[in-house]
């Protein structure tokens, strides 16, 4: 009574109810080979336009050392000073000007103090042991101390004999004349300039004479011979010979005058720079002239300091001018057939692989979508280069390849379709993202690596934030591939660090776009993720929240479908998060006449006894569409309105189609209605009952998940009415029920095999045995006191 007042008192503004009915326009769109066509040739043209048009080789980021992958020519003539160049002269300069040399003198100095001193002490030796006298033993002990003395004061090596002539030679007058003459001679040998044939390169040659520049006094410099000290030896014995003229004596004298002769050349360091600054202030800066089509770097080779230089001076020269340099290497038919070439291969592989996702406009629009992104963001950091900052800072400029983010559309086609699509994406990515930057191979190889790992890390991936760390590790692979390039270029370490630090950041960025664009990707092309799907099963969300509170026994039979559905398609292979999502909304159509269900009638009032069959049917088959109308209302994903359509199938509403069969528990006739319109009046046989009438509007289920739940849903129900529960009892029930749903043809647009319907049944099996168990009874509390211990 209550509820018939409840329901007498609720006055609803009537409204319009929403269909799942898709209009001719979408599904032309979704259908029409045309579309495809369109699809196809807007696709080829959007890669040429991105990957071609406007691409020069001139504004690839080029490193020194970097094997080139690309021949790259002048593309108008230009001149430029190049510091390259003008370094490489300025070293030739200083190498052509020679070093210059101050004489020493100071070995000399000593060697006449010294000699000075033998000669003082040669008199006071004269003095103490007379000539006259014998040559004792003591005498001669003494002289050879006073040698040895001598030879000890500096690098000498005078006999005693030789020091004897020289006592010999007269008084002590004469012999200080004799020593006079021979510093005379040393001191025009020092004068000259001595030096070492060993350390000069000339021991081949020892009669050669070099020319030295000699620091003067007054710290000028001039140029001058030398000798050799070979040649000075020969100098003083010749004019000792001349000047004595007693060959006894010359002999002596010059063994001991030898000694004296060093090399005196000491090299001026300051004077030197002082010189070839002078010779450098001279030097103009060499100007480089580049004609059209002069090549600047060939294919294959390492890059070397002046090409690099010759490449930034040509940026900076059409930067300057205004003009832009497009790239001639390849025509632009070439260039429509390596497009043409690629987009092919991908419909192929769809077709193999997918066949799907081919038949579908919309999986082939997402595809192209994310394609024409992916690139046209890759283009863009490409782009870049050819800013004033990148063409004035090279070095900066080669981290642009790093920060391309090739992984957004392998990621989100993994996601929304499949890994196997997304493995080809990332590969038709890497390859068109190298020709972009000048046939790079390693950049292909780095690009597809690290998407590859973007892609094997977001499997299954069923929060947002795991989107994030597969993207992560995707900028880590990046970033150590970088370390082993840059390594092997021989690269500087800064500069290393930079294609790291870009890898790195590249990838943390494309994941945070990656999870920004997956809700608007899948809102507009009508797909649905595995992390939609996991939020929606939260109990807190608004039509179960509403189901728990105005149909709880609905809600209850839902959970129990969803375990059973979940592990159904666990079983065979299916998606068992997508099946437990569309079985707990599946039937969120009855929350709006929850008291003309079973499961939700606890008083024992059921409207259903008032009213006729064909009524009761009407208002049974009209929770699907309530179903529809809140699903779409609250916007679920396609997949959950397909299963709230498809969950009955066509099949019969059993019940009241046998009440209006055989007539029983006829309704009440209609107050003031002639008896002709009572079908069930006395006389009247009864009408025909339309079959149609009573069964569900379909569609049949048309996917696995649907099919799943469309037995669990019977299964279900039909465990309800079980009073005891046993494997064989339970198994019967249920393959009564499969025999009958593939009976009456509601599983034949469903992909499923016998030996996958075989895996179905042993998982209801399994999981209604485990729900349904029973309990051991305890016994009352007072029944434990009463028993004796």
């Amino acid at each position: 009574m209550l509820r018939a007042l409840k329901n007498l008192f609720r006055q609803e503004k009537p409204r319009t109810r929403k269909t799942a009915v898709v209009s001719g326009t979408v599904e032309f769109l979704e259908t029409s080979r045309f579309i495809t066509l369109l699809i196809f040739v807007a696709t080829t043209a959007a890669i040429v336009l991105i990957s071609f048009v406007g691409v020069s080789t001139v504004n690839l980021p080029v490193l020194t050392n970097q094997l080139a992958s690309v021949r790259i020519t002048a593309s108008a003539p230009f001149s430029y000073e190049s510091r390259e160049k003008t370094r490489t002269a300025i070293e030739q300069m200083r190498d052509r000007v020679p070093p210059v040399y101050r004489l020493d003198f100071d070995s000399l100095q000593q060697f006449d103090t010294h000699l000075h001193a033998l000669l003082a002490d040669l008199t006071e030796f004269e003095r103490t042991h007379p000539v006259d006298s014998a040559f004792t033993g003591r005498r001669t002990a003494d002289f050879a101390a006073l040698v040895d003395a001598f030879n000890a004061k500096g690098p000498y090596h005078v006999s005693i004999d030789d020091v004897t002539a020289l006592l010999n030679s007269g008084t002590p007058d004469v012999r200080a004349a004799w020593v006079d003459t021979g510093l005379r001679i040393l001191r025009e040998i020092y004068t000259q300039g001595v030096h070492d044939d060993r350390a000069f390169g000339s021991a081949s040659d020892p009669g050669r004479v070099t020319i030295f520049q000699v620091t003067r006094s007054d710290g000028s410099v001039v140029q001058q011979s030398s000798e050799a000290i070979e040649q000075a030896f020969s100098y003083l014995r010749v004019n000792i010979a001349a000047e004595t003229g007693n060959r006894a004596l010359s002999g002596p004298l010059f063994r001991i005058f030898r000694n004296g002769v060093t090399p005196n050349l000491i090299y001026d360091r300051d004077a030197t720079l002082r010189l070839q600054d002078e010779a450098l202030r001279q030097l103009k800066p060499v100007v480089v002239s580049v004609e059209r089509g002069q090549t600047i770097i060939e294919p294959g080779t390492r890059v070397t300091a002046e090409q690099y230089e010759m490449l930034s001076a040509q940026r900076e020269f059409l930067l300057a001018s205004g003009d832009s340099a497009l790239d001639d290497g390849l025509q632009l038919f070439g260039r429509v057939l390596l497009v043409l070439a690629m987009v092919m291969a991908s419909l192929f592989y769809i077709r193999l692989e997918d066949r799907e996702t081919l038949d579908s406009n919309g999986r082939l629009g997402l595809l192209a979508l994310v394609v024409i992104i992916n690139l046209a963001l890759v283009r863009a950091t490409y782009a870049f280069s050819s800013l004033p900052f990148f063409v004035y800072h090279s070095q900066d400029a080669s981290i642009l390849p790093y920060l391309a983010p090739t992984a957004i559309a392998p990621l989100v086609v993994a996601i929304l379709i499949d890994a196997g699509s997304a493995i080809f994406m990332a590969l038709f990515i890497s390859i068109f993202t190298s020709v972009i930057y000048g046939n790079r191979l390693d950049l292909l190889v780095l690009t597809f690596l690290a998407s590859v790992v973007a892609i094997f890390c977001s499997r299954h991936t069923r929060k947002r934030g795991n989107v994030v760390r597969a993207s992560a590790y995707a900028g880590l692979t990046v970033a150590v591939f970088a370390l082993l390039v840059g390594v092997v270029d021989r690269l500087e370490f800064l500069t290393i660090f930079k294609h790291m630090g870009a890898g790195l950041l590249t990838g943390l960025l494309t994941g945070v776009v990656v999870v920004g664009l997956l809700p608007v990707l899948e809102g507009l092309f009508k797909r649905t993720t595995d992390i939609t799907l996991l939020e929606l099963t939260d109990y807190n969300h608004p039509l179960l929240r509403l189901m728990q509170m105005e149909a709880p026994g609905t809600y209850h039979h839902s959970l129990v479908v969803a375990q059973l559905a979940e592990n159904a398609a666990s079983a065979i292979g299916a998606n068992p998060l997508l099946a437990r999502v569309c079985a707990l909304f599946h039937d969120i159509g009855k929350t709006a006449k929850p008291e003309y269900f079973t499961e939700n009638q606890h008083d024992g009032i059921n409207p259903h006894d008032d009213n006729n069959p064909s009524l009761s049917a009407l208002i049974i088959k009209s929770h699907v569409k309530d179903g529809v109308d809140l699903a779409l209302n609250h916007k679920l994903p396609r997949s959950v309105l397909d299963v709230i359509q498809q969950h009955h199938g066509t099949s019969l509403i059993r019940y009241f189609y046998h009440r209006a069969v055989s007539g029983t528990r006829p309704p009440l006739p209609i107050a003031g209605a002639p008896a002709s319109h009572n079908p069930f009046a006395p006389g009247l046989e009864p009408a025909p009952v339309s079959e149609t009438t009573y069964r569900y509007d379909g569609p049949k289920p048309q996917f696995k998940e649907s099919a799943i739940i469309h037995l669990a849903d019977a299964v279900e129900a039909a465990s309800r009415s079980v009073r005891k529960i046993t494997p064989q009892h339970l198994g019967e029930i249920i393959d009564q029920i499969f025999h009958h749903r593939m009976d009456d043809g509601q599983l034949d647009e469903a992909p499923l095999t016998f030996e996958e319907l075989s895996k179905i049944k042993t998982s209801f099996t399994f999981t209604l045995l485990n729900m349904l168990h029973g309990r051991v009874a305890y016994p009352p509390a007072d029944s434990e006191k009463n028993t004796p211990a």
